[in-house]
């Protein structure tokens, strides 16, 4: 009598590997056996000249900028002292007033209660130290170098994403050219530097992704899929993934939602991946062989990297409730805890109920609904000078610095969005789903603090995302490589060019238009002295103003 007559379930198939790694990974695309150079000169082009636009002029104008008189403080005492500690009240709003020599007498000695956490003020410090404390350059050169960064770094995602060196150059061009990215490099403010890591965690998990499922193809050529499949052991990228997840939490609170999501995200690319080679139970497989692992190359990595940062904070005496846990001890269990471990709990505790308390009206406060269409751009600088002031040669001018997404790389963001969740939902695209997951992770977990004062500028994080999504669709639109008509030979291979043709001009014209609307608006992202009229003709929504 058989195995399968007696009942027993049929052995799983056992993979060719290559047939393994098309079934997992796809077929050959634009990219394939191509020369790494034509991947990396484009971007680098690219982000080199997005980050001269970032440098010129970065210490302009010189003085403090919106929040830049919280951050900028907070990180030379950081450097000073390792804690924030409260400014003296005397301290004005200007850099030669703002410190004087960096003596540590500008400073109390009480910690002054802050309420994001150090990494993003660390990055701040930085440049401080390597330009001083008094130079502009110095407080802006960090946030300068990541916007930078990112510009190469969107563009990578984008090329593994999309298996596209045009659409990799793509989303770095629009990144370079969005404006609320581009002001956000320029000023000293935690969010660019937020928006860094979470962009570092998500290429990660991308690598992670693609590593995984060639490991798996080898695994299953070899053991087969029986069972709950093979084991991957460890995955340094998705460790690499934790830590930046951990670097984000350090600079706002707000990462901890990206930690939940991007960590079920590569959860279910696993469960995807063992489905597609035939793991019948895949599910808990899923559950056991990938969710366990996920959950512990990333949580406690994450939670590991986020409290070392407050490192400086557990070294002094001087911090902000710092010494809270000896002044109130506990007992039973909670006891066993270190007295600085219950402090810093306090400490959040605090800083927690001041951020959904905070519902002080503000001029530029902006419901995350408006924030995809650009409804209320935060104003950070305005000055109008006079005739003859500043460079000013007409009766009244305009000197500004608005925090404002390029319009029409917004609004055609909101477009993609939708064609993203049609594809996600009816084609099943896991790309689609991907620049789904960010913008579920960065953007939706702002309507619940809809009563609290926000601001369109948190929308920063939000920006690589709003780019995957223009260039997933602009890809659609561009259609598939002719290479693989050429292939199949007849009229195919002309229907496919002519449609190439047609798609590149439609796909150029939008990326062109991004390039010419940012150019508009670009007095208005760098503090250029322009006639008060010609403010107001860069002012399309009376909401801007």
């Amino acid at each position: 009598m058989s195995a399968t007559s007696a009942g027993a379930r049929p052995a799983a198939r056992r993979w060719d590997e290559r047939e393994a790694r098309e079934r997992l990974l796809g077929g050959d695309s634009e990219t394939t056996a191509e020369p790494w150079w034509r991947g990396w000169v484009p971007l680098l082009v690219v982000t080199a000249i997005g980050g001269l636009l970032r440098f010129w002029r970065l210490g302009e104008p010189h003085q403090l900028v919106f929040d830049e008189t919280y951050y900028v403080k907070q990180g030379w005492s950081l450097l000073q002292h390792g804690v924030e500690l409260r400014n003296d009240p005397d301290l004005g709003a200007t850099p030669d007033a703002l410190f004087t020599a960096g003596t540590p007498d500008v400073f109390d000695t009480v910690g002054d209660f802050v309420v994001h956490p150090p990494v993003g003020k660390w990055m701040i410090a930085v440049g401080q130290w390597l330009f001083g404390v008094d130079s502009s350059v110095g407080w802006r050169f960090s946030a300068a170098v990541v916007g930078t960064l990112s510009i190469l770094l969107v563009g990578r995602v984008a090329r593994r994403l999309f298996r596209s060196t045009v659409l990799g150059v793509t989303a770095a061009v629009l990144l370079a050219t969005d404006g609320l990215h581009f002001v956000e490099s320029r000023t000293s403010l935690l969010d660019v530097f937020l928006s860094f890591w979470v962009l570092v965690a998500f290429a990660c998990l991308l690598v992670d992704r693609d590593r995984a499922r060639e490991r798996l193809a080898r695994a299953v050529a070899e053991r087969g899929a029986d069972g709950l499949g093979p084991r991957l052991g460890l995955r340094g990228w998705r460790l690499a993934a934790g830590v930046s997840l951990g670097l984000a939490c350090g600079v706002k609170w707000s990462g901890i939602y990206v930690v939940a999501v991007f960590g079920l995200l590569t959860v279910l690319w696993d469960a995807g991946a063992r489905r597609a080679v035939g793991v019948r139970a895949w599910l808990p497989a899923a559950a056991w062989r990938d969710g366990v692992p996920a959950f512990l190359s990333t949580v406690p990595v994450a939670l590991a990297v986020y409290v070392a940062s407050w490192a400086g904070w557990f070294a002094s005496s001087a911090g902000w409730g710092r010494q809270w846990g000896e002044q109130h001890p506990s007992s039973g269990a909670g006891a066993l805890v270190p007295d600085a471990l219950r402090s810093l709990w306090h400490y959040h505790q605090q800083a927690y109920a001041f951020h959904v308390g905070l519902d002080s009206p503000h001029p530029y406060a902006a419901n995350p609904w408006s924030w995809l269409v650009q409804g209320r751009p935060t104003s950070f600088f305005y000055e109008d000078p006079k005739l003859g002031q500043q460079g000013c040669e007409v009766a009244a001018c305009s000197k500004a610095i608005t925090s404002l997404g390029t319009p029409v790389l917004w609004w055609a963001g909101l477009v993609a969005l939708v064609v993203l969740l049609w594809w996600w939902a009816l084609r099943r695209d896991w790309r689609a789903g991907a620049v789904l997951a960010g913008y579920a992770a960065t953007y939706l977990p702002w309507f619940q603090y809809q009563h609290r004062t926000i601001f369109t500028f948190y929308a920063v994080v939000l920006v690589p995302f709003v780019v995957l999504a223009v260039t997933f669709a602009l890809g659609l639109l561009l259609g598939p490589d002719p290479g693989a008509a050429v292939l199949r030979g007849g009229a195919d291979v002309e229907a496919a060019l002519r449609r190439r043709r047609r798609g590149a001009l439609a796909a150029g014209a939008v990326v062109v238009a991004c390039v010419a609307c940012f150019a508009f608006f670009w007095p208005v992202y760098t503090a250029q002295v322009i006639p008060y009229g010609s403010w107001q003709d860069r002012m399309w929504l009376p909401s801007w103003v």
